[in-house]
């Protein structure tokens, strides 16, 4: 499965790339923005690209052959140590992506996806010790059952939370479809065939804390402000309401300091014509500023 980028005529427009600029895409994935942005920015304009996952640096370079294009293993969070220690700059625009790939979600073997049986991981940086094997098996039925509230808002959390304690009892929780049963066992049938498969909301919030996700972007949004040249524009593309309402508020708030004015007053969403062949754009939205 080819990861397909999201808005990606929102982004160029909003990002605005010309020749000779310099671009960083902070979740460089397969490169699907990285590509586009060269075209944009050549003959001399360079792409700096992190991602925290080392195995979407190496699927990176299998997709792209310029020497414009510089990677780094490392998590955006330490955007402003990446620029310093490899002396890039200046910085006319930044790209944050916010979502996992296709990638990831069919071939990583990590246990993103609910439809197949992988180990429970979720990792996207596998040097780092938690796994969402650790918090279902390991935490208390409140860090649990928060965990679910909180970042997936997910209706049933203390109904799902339960079901997990009374299974770890007997059998310590491995994979994903035994983790999806015990889900589907604990919330009412009706809800079993819904727009939205009954498992996400868990998903995503074992996903999120295990990356500690919400967290890494309020650092990163910290940072951005500052590396940016006057002129320079930030794009943020988010997949769920607790990353929009993050951005949303951040945005308004730096605005009142004078030093940037927002280019979106509403987050963009995709089309009919791209859900039509990109379902995945359904909940993405996009949010722009340039700094003044």
């Amino acid at each position: 499965m080819i990861h397909k980028p999201v808005l990606t005529k929102e982004v160029l427009e909003l990002l605005n790339p010309v020749k000779n600029e310099n671009f960083i895409d902070c979740t460089v994935g397969e490169g699907g923005y990285a590509t586009l942005i060269l075209e944009k920015n050549k003959p001399f304009g360079k792409l700096l690209g992190i991602d925290l996952d080392l195995e979407q640096i190496e699927n990176c370079k299998l997709t792209i052959n310029d020497n414009r294009l510089i990677l780094v293993n490392d998590s955006y969070t330490n955007i402003k140590d990446i620029i310093e220690r490899i002396k890039f700059g200046p910085v006319n625009g930044i790209l944050l992506d916010l979502g996992y790939s296709s990638w990831q979600l069919e071939k990583s073997g990590r246990g993103f996806s609910f439809q197949k049986d992988e180990s429970l991981d979720m990792r996207y940086n596998i040097s780092h010790s938690l796994t969402a094997k650790i918090i279902v098996n390991e935490y208390s039925h409140d860090s649990i059952e928060k965990i679910f509230h909180e970042y997936g808002e997910e209706r049933f959390a203390k109904r799902i939370t339960q079901k997990i304690i009374e299974e770890r009892k007997f059998k310590k929780i491995e994979g994903t479809i035994q983790l999806v049963q015990i889900i589907k066992e604990a919330i009412p049938l009706k809800l079993l065939h819904g727009r939205i498969h009954f498992a996400t909301r868990t998903f995503q919030a074992l996903r999120i804390a295990v990356n500690d996700e919400l967290n890494n972007l309020t650092k990163v949004l910290q940072n951005i402000v500052s590396v940016l040249s006057p002129g320079g524009r930030i794009v943020i593309i988010s997949f769920h309401s607790l990353e929009d309402r993050i951005v949303k508020n951040f945005f308004k708030n730096r605005e009142k300091n004078d030093d940037i004015r927002i280019l979106t007053k509403k987050p963009l969403t995709a089309k009919i014509s791209e859900l039509k062949i990109n379902p995945r754009s359904r909940s993405a939205k996009l949010r722009a500023f340039v700094k003044i």
